[in-house]
This record gives C-alpha cells, structure tokens and sequence, in this order.
C-alpha cells in the first residue's frame, strides 16, 4: 500500500502552487478542499513523496485495517479523499503535534463528513481551497494583476485581447474542470451531465442523506443555477424549484439538499461585505448565489451558446436582473477573482445596502483592510451610469479604495481619466 510518486510530467501549475510553496516551507500539514475534480490530487500529487488514494477501495481497506500505515514513506505524504476515512485526519493530527517540521503531510478532500469537526486540526492541519480553473490557468494572456491593484500603485493599465463575447460564452460552458475542458462538445456535455447525476447518486449517499426523489433534488439545483449571481431568498428557489405546484417541497427537505451540496463544495455564494467601521449603514447581509462552476449552471439549465448570445429566458423564474447570459458571466468572473484574491491573501465579497439603492457586484477586501471594488458589464462599451456605484463607493470609502474597476467584455485595457480602471475580463489576473 503507498506509492512513491515522482514530480508528474506535464503536469500544469496552478496558481494555487505559489501559495502551497510558501506554506508548506513552514507548515507540517495542508489540506486541499474543493469539489471533486478541479484537479487536487494532481496538484497534490506532483509535489508528494508517498500517496495513499482512499478512493481506492483495495488502499481504503488497508488504511482502516492497519491505520498507522498512512504515516508511512517519503514525505510529503498524501492523504488523497480523506474523508473517506475520517479517522485519518485525527492521526495526521497527532502525527503533527509530534513532530510539527515542515511539509510532512498532504489531504485532500472533496467533502467536509457529515457530523464531523472538519478542522478540529487547526493550527496543525490548514485547509487551503482549490476552485476550478479560472481564465488565467486556461492558457489566457493577461496584463492587468490584481495584486497591483491591491497594492494601491493607481500603476497605468494597458493590454489588448482578442477574446470575444462568443469565447467568454465558450468558456463559460466548457468550465473550468480540467479532465473535462480537452473533450469536444457532445462528450463534455455528457461528463458535466454525468457529473451532477453522480452528485445525486452517490455523493448524497455519502453524505448520509438518501434521495427519494431524484427529480425533486435535480429541479431544486436547477432552480439555484437559475438564481445565479442573484440573491434570491431560499424561499424563491424553492418555489421556482416546483411551479405552478401547489404543494411545494416542505423546508425540511430542501434544506439538506442547501447543507450537503455546501458539504460537497458545489455551492460557492459570494458572502456581503459587512465592514466594522461605521462608513455605511444599513448594508445587506444577504450572499449572492454561485455554484462552483457557471459550467455546472449551464448544464443544469441546459442553455447553448445560441440560447445565450440570443437572450432567450432559459430555466426557472427566479427574480435577477439581468439575462442569463449576463448572471452566468458573472459567475465566470466571481470563479477568477476568488482564485486570484487567494493568491494575494485577499477576500471576495459584494455589496448591497438595504434598499437597493447602491449595489457593487464584488469588493476584493485585503487583509489590511484595503478594498478594490470591481463591477461587472456585458459589454464592450462604458457609459457614466456604469461608474455610479463605483463612484459612490470611492467618495465613501476614501483612500481605503484602493481602486475601482470596470471589468467588460471588451478589447483594450485603459485608466480612465477619473481614475476607474477598464479592464477586459480575459486581462484580469492574479
């Protein structure tokens, strides 16, 4: 049991390699979480000396046989779907409090068990998210970096792209799943399909949670995919989920569809920016909806290109503003700046007052407090209604601005002359 794993050939760094390179010359322990298939194990893999796969039934029952086994070999040493075995973690734990050197021990897992105290390790084990691929790791050039903008510098933004509407759409039904992206059009479509129906089939299994019916489960996500990028009450979901259904599904069923699918990682809402200072008041609290791939939005609505680019009302009425198109663009912009902001030790949040009146689709907030506000536009043209919040934010927040910017679908990179960045999406990078 345990193979020794070489450096993997061809074998695509990740941004989130930077930040695993700086942990673990001081940390004994990291464990990498996120939804099954954004590539964990690759990446976990191609920096391990030993690795245990618990999703191998032959390895799992050897680890519950004789656990101590998963000590053993050249680390580091991977722990690969941990949750399979929860024990597991608590001996990484101890192993860890023993002898506490640096980069001992790798996990991964695409679920938090059920019941269990995930992080009961902190201190000792440090999770680190793992999201699908974001533009800049699809083999897209960028020249803006948002750690630049974080730093505050007002440096000048410049760079051209080619990408169009249509390559965003492409892109964003593709998804960022990397054993998925290589497959053309009908047999990816069929993986993102088999993807979701394995979630209902054996991922809520796991997660100790039968489904007695399937169809109820599948049109509650697909009423979430549709409230994409919105923040529609759970109450909506589930109505849009049944409609024109008397009898709609009772709380207590839909609820822990709400809890596994955030188990799984699958569910990745935006949280609402609620600052401690006193320069606002009566913000919302609300999250704003996202999946952890608009790829898997799309395929639970089961929009084309054609329907996108169309404007065509496509799935469940959920209250949005906006077109599909526009929500799912967004989602594809929320899954960059989450993989980017990581990587700068920054957060994404959005931001709403209570009535309405101001909305900032993102705030990328530093860990010194500094804040880059970003929104989001279909298009390739700026009109000054598009700067209004963004302007209102930075008379608001003063220097804690650190910068504004409009992100677009458009071609040319450019500071404005009242200081708001325009910045092609495909641009945009870590």
């Amino acid at each position: 049991m345990g193979r020794i794993i070489q450096t993997m050939k061809g074998y695509a760094r990740r941004i989130v390699d930077d930040e695993l390179d700086e942990l673990l010359t001081g940390l004994s322990a990291v464990s990498l979480e996120g939804p099954k298939g954004v590539g964990k194990t690759a990446t976990a893999a191609a920096r391990a000396g030993t690795s245990y796969q618990l999703d191998v039934p032959a390895e799992l029952q050897v680890a519950q046989a004789d656990p101590r086994r998963l000590l053993a070999g050249a680390e580091p040493i991977l722990i690969d779907e941990w949750q399979l075995f929860p024990a597991s973690w608590d001996l990484v734990r101890r192993a860890v409090d023993e002898n506490p050197a640096p980069s001992r021990f790798l996990l991964t897992g695409s679920a938090s068990p059920s019941g269990a105290p995930t992080h009961s390790g902190a201190a000792r084990i440090v999770p680190v998210r793992m999201r699908p691929l974001s533009l800049a790791e699809r083999d897209i050039e960028t020249s803006v970096s948002l750690a630049e903008l974080l730093s505050g510098s007002g440096a000048a933004i410049a760079g051209t792209t080619e990408t169009t509407l249509r390559d965003y759409v492409e892109e964003i039904l593709a998804g960022g799943f990397p054993a998925i992206r290589g497959l053309p059009g009908r047999a990816a479509r069929a993986q993102l399909d088999g993807y979701l129906q394995r979630v209902i089939d054996r991922e809520f299994p796991e997660q100790g949670l039968t489904v007695r019916h399937p169809d109820t489960l599948r049109a509650w996500m697909r009423a979430y995919a549709a409230a994409t990028s919105s923040t529609a009450t759970f109450e909506s979901i589930r109505g849009a989920a049944t409609p024109g259904v008397g009898n709609k599904p009772a709380r207590s069923t839909t609820i822990p569809y709400r809890d596994v699918l955030s188990r799984l990682w699958l569910l990745d809402p935006v949280p609402a920016w609620l600052p401690t200072n006193n320069k606002f008041k009566e913000l919302a609290a609300v999250e704003k909806h996202q999946l952890a791939d608009p790829a898997l939005a799309a395929r639970l609505l089961n929009v084309t290109a054609a329907k996108l680019l169309s404007g065509e009302a496509v799935g469940p009425a959920v209250p949005r503003d906006g077109t599909l198109l526009g929500a799912l663009f967004e989602g594809l912009i929320a899954l960059n700046l989450r993989v980017y902001a990581q990587s700068c030790e920054a957060e994404v949040r959005h931001l709403r007052t209570h009535r309405g009146e101001h909305e900032v689709d993102f705030v990328v907030v530093a860990g010194d407090g500094g804040v880059v506000a970003v929104e989001v536009k279909l298009s390739t043209t700026v009109e000054e209604s598009d700067l209004t919040h963004l302007k209102w934010l930075r008379t608001t927040l003063g220097t804690d601005l650190r910068d504004a910017v409009l992100l677009t679908t458009g071609q040319h990179a450019y500071r404005r002359a009242d200081g708001i960045a325009v910045i092609p999406a495909a641009l945009l990078g870590p």
